[in-house]
Protein backbone atom coordinates (compact mmCIF):
# COMPACT_ATOMS: atom_id res chain seq x y z
CA UNK A 1 0.00 0.00 0.00
CA UNK A 2 1.59 3.23 -0.71
CA UNK A 3 1.57 6.50 0.97
CA UNK A 4 -1.64 8.93 0.99
CA UNK A 5 -1.20 11.15 -1.95
CA UNK A 6 -1.73 15.27 -1.43
CA UNK A 7 -4.10 17.01 -0.41
CA UNK A 8 -5.70 14.96 1.81
CA UNK A 9 -9.65 16.00 2.59
CA UNK A 10 -10.35 15.54 6.07
CA UNK A 11 -13.96 15.67 7.96
CA UNK A 12 -14.32 16.19 11.89
CA UNK A 13 -16.66 15.28 14.22
CA UNK A 14 -19.05 17.48 13.07
CA UNK A 15 -18.31 17.08 9.19
CA UNK A 16 -16.42 20.23 8.79
CA UNK A 17 -14.03 19.94 6.26
CA UNK A 18 -10.51 20.46 5.85
CA UNK A 19 -8.44 20.05 2.93
CA UNK A 20 -4.61 20.10 3.69
CA UNK A 21 -1.71 20.48 1.44
CA UNK A 22 -0.12 17.13 2.33
CA UNK A 23 -0.13 14.37 5.37
CA UNK A 24 2.74 16.17 6.68
CA UNK A 25 0.62 19.06 7.37
CA UNK A 26 -2.41 17.63 8.30
CA UNK A 27 -0.74 15.38 10.74
CA UNK A 28 0.98 18.72 12.22
CA UNK A 29 -2.47 20.56 11.95
CA UNK A 30 -4.59 18.08 13.45
CA UNK A 31 -4.97 17.81 17.29
CA UNK A 32 -7.17 15.45 18.69
CA UNK A 33 -7.78 11.95 16.63
CA UNK A 34 -11.02 11.40 18.39
CA UNK A 35 -11.90 14.93 16.79
CA UNK A 36 -11.50 12.89 13.77
CA UNK A 37 -14.99 11.43 11.55
CA UNK A 38 -12.94 10.02 7.87
CA UNK A 39 -10.46 11.66 5.56
CA UNK A 40 -10.09 10.91 1.99
CA UNK A 41 -6.31 11.09 -0.20
CA UNK A 42 -6.32 13.19 -3.18
CA UNK A 43 -7.19 9.20 -5.27
CA UNK A 44 -10.49 9.35 -2.71
CA UNK A 45 -9.13 6.43 -0.95
CA UNK A 46 -10.27 6.26 2.45
CA UNK A 47 -7.93 7.47 5.11
CA UNK A 48 -7.56 6.42 8.86
CA UNK A 49 -6.41 8.35 11.80
CA UNK A 50 -4.37 7.11 15.06
CA UNK A 51 -2.61 8.28 17.50
CA UNK A 52 -2.77 10.68 20.90
CA UNK A 53 -3.80 14.13 21.15
CA UNK A 54 -1.21 16.61 19.05
CA UNK A 55 0.64 13.24 17.91
CA UNK A 56 -1.73 12.20 15.30
CA UNK A 57 -0.94 9.85 12.03
CA UNK A 58 -2.82 9.42 8.65
CA UNK A 59 -3.13 6.15 7.16
CA UNK A 60 -4.27 4.48 4.22
CA UNK A 61 -7.59 2.09 5.06
CA UNK A 62 -6.48 -0.62 2.09
CA UNK A 63 -9.97 0.08 1.18
CA UNK A 64 -10.68 0.71 -2.58
CA UNK A 65 -11.05 4.79 -3.89
CA UNK A 66 -14.50 6.13 -3.18
CA UNK A 67 -14.97 8.76 -5.10
CA UNK A 68 -19.00 9.36 -4.27
CA UNK A 69 -17.79 9.45 -0.84
CA UNK A 70 -16.03 12.44 -0.47
CA UNK A 71 -17.89 14.40 -3.07
CA UNK A 72 -21.14 13.85 -1.02
CA UNK A 73 -19.18 14.91 2.04
CA UNK A 74 -17.86 18.08 0.18
CA UNK A 75 -21.26 19.11 -1.50
CA UNK A 76 -22.93 18.41 2.53
CA UNK A 77 -20.15 20.66 4.03
CA UNK A 78 -20.90 23.87 1.36
CA UNK A 79 -24.69 22.83 2.14
CA UNK A 80 -24.05 23.39 6.21
CA UNK A 81 -21.60 25.75 6.33
CA UNK A 82 -21.02 27.41 2.74
CA UNK A 83 -24.57 28.14 2.36
CA UNK A 84 -23.75 31.08 -0.34
CA UNK A 85 -21.13 28.73 -2.09
CA UNK A 86 -21.67 26.12 -4.74
CA UNK A 87 -19.43 23.36 -3.99
CA UNK A 88 -17.15 21.85 -6.93
CA UNK A 89 -18.61 19.94 -9.50
CA UNK A 90 -15.83 19.28 -11.65
CA UNK A 91 -16.16 15.65 -13.48
CA UNK A 92 -13.04 14.58 -12.47
CA UNK A 93 -11.48 13.38 -9.34
CA UNK A 94 -8.16 15.34 -9.90
CA UNK A 95 -10.19 18.65 -11.03
CA UNK A 96 -12.26 18.49 -8.06
CA UNK A 97 -9.85 18.13 -5.56
CA UNK A 98 -7.68 20.79 -7.10
CA UNK A 99 -10.85 23.11 -6.71
CA UNK A 100 -11.20 22.81 -3.45
CA UNK A 101 -10.02 25.40 -0.64
CA UNK A 102 -6.75 24.55 0.91
CA UNK A 103 -6.51 25.24 4.60
CA UNK A 104 -3.77 27.60 4.98
CA UNK A 105 -3.35 27.34 9.22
Amino acid sequence: MNAPAGPVILFDDDLHMYVLKDVAHAEAYWELPEEFTCGFDAHARPLRMTGEPHRVALKLTGAAPAEAEPRRLVADHYRRFLTQEVPPQAAGLAEFVASLPLDES
